[in-house]
């Protein structure tokens, strides 16, 4: 027999496909990005003591300018389950949970650090918002990953369709409890050691299912592109088509009378055209009602269909798009440079035009405590907002361009 014949069978590895960077994501993330820095702008420079969804002072420009936002949020939790499906593909089940929870016990101690100290400038500071959740919601997902794919999507897609049936239990109900049920499903105060009250502004529910239904929808992306586009533009009609139906029946997936938040509850019909538009687009996003992540996440997915069909045909990103990516692949660094960039600015405005300026360096901002003859209308807003987000390119195309060159684990975190 000859030594370079062997009868043994030849060993034929599984093929899996390797997902890298996505580039309609990254620019989804990118546009979410950019259109997150608009309501932090306001929020630090508005003059007006109201919020945007008050039905009986409100105006159209006003409240859209703060609706436009809200898609923020559901994108942060969906994009980053879809994330961790493709950073799966390329590890192992346990260095997927591993980094998941390490990931997730991260960004819970930048919240109260690092991020709390950027929204009021006092230190410690912290509270319980969209950073917080995320990270609890991949220490959750850490071990949800675990289970089949179908069935991990399944469960995510019956939490975010049934979690508004839970809308009449209130934390007093669970007695020593009730700080459980507020970190879960209720927006309001939790006590910690020594009786420090802090505000929980973003829960878990459903927030941890909407990270778990992107990395389920990350599997969509092993579908041919042509198949993959149609399949993201179906369902974000069904998601479109689904929030009117809900909406204009007041059938379900919204609280009544808005309690918990700042929405209007049910949807009726308005003295004026204006606001009848704006109360029927006033869904709860704290937490996210059914309606309001549908109302969300059914335009995004068509906006992502758009792009992945248009990426697919013409690869070569330039301009603006160009631009959103490197927002959208330094997503983190860009959240915490953004929030000391705009609060460093309203001060320094602040004290340009002679307009209060201690408060905000005393967490007067956090409570909402605008003393009189501070603030600006919107088209300063608007103007503010489009300088900040220039100069946050600059430093954000620097950091990407770290993490193409460099390979530290560490820049996984960043």
């Amino acid at each position: 027999m000859s030594s370079t014949t062997s009868s043994a069978p030849a060993i034929i590895a599984p093929r899996v496909r390797v997902l890298g960077r996505i580039a309609p994501i990254d620019i989804l993330r990118g546009i979410v990005m950019v259109v997150m820095a608009l309501d932090h702008t306001r929020d630090f420079f508005t003059h007006l003591g109201f919020e945007p969804e008050n039905l009986a002072r409100t105006w159209p420009a006003l409240f859209f300018t703060r609706w436009i936002t809200h898609f923020c949020a559901p994108l942060f939790f969906f994009l980053a389950g879809a994330g961790a499906f493709f950073y799966g593909r390329r590890r192992t089940p346990a260095e997927l949970s591993r980094f998941l929870w390490t990931r997730g016990l991260w960004l819970i101690l930048l919240e109260f650090t690092v991020v709390g100290t950027a929204w009021t400038f006092q230190f410690p500071f912290g509270f319980f918002g969209v950073i917080w959740a995320l990270g609890a919601s991949m220490v959750i997902m850490a071990a949800a990953v675990r289970l089949p794919l179908r069935w991990l999507g399944a469960m995510s897609v019956l939490l975010i369709v049934t979690h508004n049936l839970f809308d009449g239990l209130r934390p007093k109900q669970f007695g020593s409890m009730a700080w459980l049920w507020t970190l879960l499903h209720v927006r309001g105060f939790v006590y910690l050691p020594f009786h420090i009250p802090q505000f929980v502004l973003f829960q878990i529910i459903p927030w941890v299912a909407v990270m778990g239904a992107g990395y389920a929808f990350g599997s969509v992306y092993l579908l041919p592109p042509d198949r993959r586009a149609k399949l993201i533009a179906r369902l974000g009609l069904v998601l479109i088509t689904a929030f009117v139906l809900l909406r204009a029946t007041n059938l379900y997936g919204n609280p009544p009378t808005g309690e918990g938040g700042v929405s209007q509850g049910d949807w009726h019909i308005q003295p004026t055209v204006e606001k009848t538009v704006i109360l029927f687009f006033d869904v709860e996003k704290y937490p996210p009602s059914l309606q309001f992540l549908l109302m969300t996440l059914g335009p995004s997915l068509l906006l992502l269909a758009w792009l992945d069909k248009r990426i697919s045909q013409n690869p070569t990103t330039s301009g603006l798009a160009s631009a959103l990516i490197v927002f959208g692949r330094v997503p983190l660094f860009y959240y915490i440079l953004h929030l000391y960039l705009i609060h460093g600015v309203a001060i320094l405005v602040a004290l340009l035009f002679h307009q209060p300026a201690a408060w905000l360096l005393q967490g007067g901002f956090f409570l909402n405590d605008i003393p009189s003859g501070y603030g600006h209308n919107l088209p300063f807003i608007y103007l503010i907002w489009t300088t900040a987000v220039i100069i946050l390119y600059f430093p954000c195309r620097w950091f990407m361009g770290v993490k193409q060159r460099r390979k530290d684990w560490w820049l996984s975190y960043l």
